[in-house]
């Protein structure tokens, strides 16, 4: 796979992390990590893990976990926990910062442009050749974390089809099946059926089961619906950032009429192409409906929850981290999130790649990305097949 533009020239495994290197690295990620939560995970798994050794394998899988069985989208919530491994609450928050910042910049410098030119048409042509380069990102990130996670374990693997293939079918990930699967990690690799009883263990793995959200109390002003709105549709997030699509499209075009369905579609588009998690698509979205206020609004509201449901359990995983328990559950869980990952490559696939021409480019994408001699950065590969798809479409 080609080389990460975040990424500097690769460290050790014998230099330590550090917060500043933390933040620089999540600095860059927020700005060149193209490929949407899939990517982004496969991303700091290669860096952080394999190339860097700042984490250690189980640290990385355990942050995984939390990511797919906590409600909020899955790469901030990663970017989050390694960040808290390091600093506790504060270090998440430290994290959180520069991976946010860097696309909330560019999404709503985008927004102002739309907005400007009452729909900006050259999005629609730039998505018809990032959206199959996209996807080539997403299948090898989407590959070498299965590879990675489920090793030679043929449970794992099954675990990993079946998530996939419901995923497929239902064309949404369902937070049941990961809580099934951890379930299931916690008896299969965990000792065995465990003793009714109420445990700590018990305690930790009822919330990832049952929390759905927050009650809200009604508001009058914009902003502040808007926000309450954005905050709801982070708590209902489970998984990737794509699982809130449907929540957004209810309540900004249907309920609420906020945007069309043209914009909302171009939201969407916004958050798949560029740097950073896809929620960043609440950016744009946010300031077609309030400007500038809009777009600070809704970004502060979707990633609020989501550092919320980190940082509130995080001491509880820490504590019982050893535990074959939870070891368990995160082995299940994880190899879940694998399966749910390949799974959402595929429908988001179905819906992006239409026609031979974007085939194409995503074959060509493909190609540039696994080639050995001379690596090509994705960001390279983006920005190509936006010329392309501005030059064909």
């Amino acid at each position: 796979m080609s080389s990460l533009p975040v990424s500097d020239v690769p460290l050790g495994a014998h230099q330590q992390r550090t917060m500043r290197g933390l933040v620089l690295y999540f600095l860059r990620l927020g700005s060149f990590g193209f490929g949407g939560p899939i990517a982004l995970a496969g991303y700091m798994r290669r860096d952080l893990v394999d190339e860097r050794g700042w984490y250690s394998d189980d640290e990385y899988r355990q942050g995984l976990a939390v990511a797919q069985t906590m409600p909020g989208p899955l790469a901030a919530q990663l970017a989050m926990w390694l960040g808290y491994l390091e600093r506790g609450a504060f270090g998440a928050l430290l994290v959180a910062a520069p991976f946010v910042v860097p696309p909330f910049l560019i999404v709503t410098a985008v927004a102002v442009v739309y907005s400007h030119y009452q729909g900006l048409s050259q999005v629609q042509s730039v998505f018809f050749g990032v959206g199959p380069a996209v996807m080539a990102i997403i299948a090898i990130a989407a590959y070498k974390l299965a590879r990675s996670t489920n090793k030679a374990d043929p449970v794992l693997w099954v675990i990993a089809a079946i998530i996939c293939t419901a995923t497929v079918i239902s064309g949404a990930e369902i937070v049941w099946l990961f809580i099934a699967a951890g379930v299931f990690g916690t008896i299969y690799y965990g000792g065995g059926m465990p003793r009714l009883r109420t445990s700590p263990m018990s305690l930790l793995l009822w919330p990832l089961a049952s929390v759905k959200g927050f009650v809200w109390l009604s508001a009058t002003a914009s902003l502040g619906t808007m926000a309450l709105f954005f905050a709801k549709a982070s708590a209902f997030t489970f998984g990737s950032g794509l699982a809130v699509v449907p929540f957004l499209h209810q309540g900004l075009v249907t309920d609420h009429h906020w945007l069309t369905d043209q914009q909302f579609t171009d939201a969407v588009a916004m958050g798949l192409i560029s740097p950073g998690p896809v929620v960043i698509m609440g950016t744009f979205a946010g300031y077609l409906v309030a400007g500038v206020a809009g777009a600070v609004v809704a970004t502060v509201a979707i990633f609020t929850p989501t550092y919320l449901f980190v940082v509130a359990p995080g001491r509880l995983f820490r504590r019982f981290e050893r535990h074959p328990r939870l070891q368990g559950f995160v082995t299940g869980a994880t190899a879940a999130a694998a399966g749910a990952i390949a799974g959402a490559a595929i429908v988001i696939g179905r819906e992006t790649i239409r026609g031979w021409l974007p085939a194409v480019i995503g074959v060509v994408a493909l190609a540039l990305l696994l080639q050995r001699r001379a690596r090509v950065p994705e960001a390279a590969v983006v920005v190509a097949a936006a010329l392309a798809g501005l030059a064909l479409h």
